[in-house]
């Protein structure tokens, strides 16, 4: 009986140290010698990415904001033409990964681009008659990470202005307020802890970013992890700066939390939305609508258009055999990483329902730490735990007198798929939390009642209540698995590619029309989430 009590607690446990393993693995390998390297780069070049970093979230977070949040208001708040398609399109840029739209936009704003070419064509100017702003700078890394990355403050904005109470906005067209003043004195106070979890979200995201920055030539703290570790080759130095970076995104996260610490809204909200959105006309009307089909245009649809011209004209050279091969690799990583993680979602969230105590709820919070771990900064942790393990299978293979293994595990997908199953187990978790807080617990009590032990009540009972969110769950991270470049330009083996790193090999070497076939197949397959939270989102109001 005892066993049988503690058995899902023992394994919510163990799952969670597993996936905490990489994290704690980083910081202990952070405090061992690293010889003079370190020493040399913190006297010489890290200042500089530092200052790089810093300006690069900080104006990532700005663009986000100045895109995001007047998108979702006028979505939520006003009738514009055309709302319908706007709500969902204006999510659409989360599918594009950044570094594909920059490569994008570097081709088209370079000199030999088609812009410059077009301007010199009808002004019959020179290279040395005009000045051209330059696309490889921290302002153009800036601009297409905002571009890619404000759609997450555009959504929380969303629902924060569409779950506020009527009564304050109609109490603000008594008061003689106009719509601007509405905004500005009314719903953007009441929507700031949607705009601070969507603004931590971007400055996560943006921390993490590699494929971007290098091909922008921008040094940040990532590209100097990737360059310390495999073109110095010295992984102790590279371990210290992910623990600064890590450190670094602990402490702005807390700061954002304590922030808000002493704010407290409570309102409820209002179901006669269509009674209180502005009826916008004559230039507020034209700008609505220039503002957000341009916003969509510009971020997602020229884009994929000029993706789509690329894989139609270059179809042949790009379907190949070794396409197909890296498609079924990227396909068989993400389909395992998702069956992985929402299997330790399932454990640790029914494990919190059974025990509800400190200890059942810190295993599934300690699981969920992985997702705030830039990708760059995650392989490093999970190296390192990894070889150590083949060290040891080889050691008891000599033992036993067996012919050894080699790198089983850090020379096999074994490691990417760690490394997915611990950065995005988060997403598996909510998913499945936020079902399984919906199911009464009447009906755990009525199967105890009727003789079901804990197995058979999560089968009989939750699973077939809560599938909708595993099917959920497994959808997300299958995509975002499909899609991860970080962890796998890091820890992928000799000879294997994944689509992601694929399309970063052909892009970076200024190849982007053979890459646009895989290209265009992963922004199609990350339209797929897209949709189904803004379908959330929409029944939800």
């Amino acid at each position: 009986m005892m066993f049988k009590r503690y058995f899902w607690l023992c394994s919510s446990g163990m799952f969670a140290l597993l996936l905490i393993l990489p994290i704690v693995s980083l910081f202990y390998l952070s405090t061992e010698e690293a010889g003079d390297l370190f020493s040399h780069l913190f006297a010489t070049v890290l200042p500089t990415y530092t200052l790089n970093t810093l300006l690069l979230v900080i104006g990532v977070m700005g663009l986000s904001l100045f895109f995001g949040v007047p998108s979702a208001w006028l979505m939520a708040m006003c009738r514009v033409p055309g709302e319908k398609w706007l709500q969902w399109a204006l999510v659409l840029p989360l599918a594009m990964p950044g570094y594909i739209v920059g490569y994008i936009y570097t081709d088209w704003f370079d000199y030999s681009g088609p812009i410059q070419q077009w301007l010199r064509d009808i002004t019959g100017w020179t290279a040395s008659d005009y000045w051209f702003p330059d696309i490889r700078t921290l302002f153009g890394a800036t601009y297409v990470l905002a571009l890619v990355l404000y759609p997450y403050i555009y959504l929380m904005s969303r629902s924060a202005f569409m779950e506020q109470n009527v009564s304050l906005l109609q109490s603000a067209r008594l008061l003689g307020c106009s719509s601007f003043e509405s905004f500005r004195r009314v719903s953007l106070p009441l929507v700031r802890p949607a705009v601070a979890v969507g603004l931590s979200l971007v400055a996560m995201e943006t921390l993490g970013d590699f494929g971007t920055v290098s091909y922008f030539a921008v040094n940040t703290l990532t590209t100097a992890v990737y360059d310390t570790w495999l073109g110095y080759s010295n992984l102790g130095a590279a371990a210290k700066i992910s623990a600064i970076m890590l450190v670094v995104i602990v402490l702005f996260l807390s700061g954002e939390r304590y922030s808000r610490r002493k704010q407290k809204l409570f309102q409820t909200s209002y179901t006669s939305r269509e009674d209180v959105r502005y009826e916008l006309r004559g230039w507020q009307k034209i700008g609505a609508i220039l503002w957000c089909w341009g916003l969509v245009s510009v971020a997602f649809i020229l884009p994929l258009l000029q993706l789509a011209s690329y894989a139609y004209d270059y179809f042949t050279q790009s379907w190949t055999s070794e396409f197909k091969t890296y498609a079924l690799s990227s396909l068989k990583i993400s389909v395992i990483a998702a069956f992985l993680a929402t299997f330790v979602a399932i454990v640790v969230n029914f494990t919190n329902r059974l025990h509800n105590s400190q200890h059942s709820l810190f295993f599934m919070r300690a699981a969920s730490l992985g997702y705030a771990v830039p990708g760059t900064v995650l392989a490093i942790g999970v190296l390192s735990p990894i070889l150590k393990m083949d060290h040891w299978i080889n050691d008891i293979a000599q033992m036993m007198h067996f012919e050894q293994p080699g790198l089983v595990l850090s020379g096999s997908m074994f490691a990417i798929v760690f490394a997915m199953v611990v950065r995005f187990s988060a997403v598996a978790i909510g998913s499945v939390e936020s079902n399984l807080s919906k199911v009464s617990p009447s009906m755990d009590m009525a199967s105890r009642t009727m003789g079901c032990n804990e197995t058979q009540m999560l089968r009989r009972v939750h699973f077939p209540m809560i599938r909708r969110g595993i099917l959920v769950a497994l959808l997300l991270v299958f995509i975002e698995s499909m899609k991860e470049l970080n962890a796998a330009l890091l820890l992928r083996p000799f000879n294997f590619e994944t689509l992601a790193t694929y399309v970063y090999n052909f892009a970076s070497d200024e190849q982007l029309e053979l890459a646009a076939l895989p290209a265009v197949l992963l922004v199609l397959v990350g339209l797929i989430p897209l949709l189904i939270v803004n379908r959330s989102l929409e029944r939800a109001h």
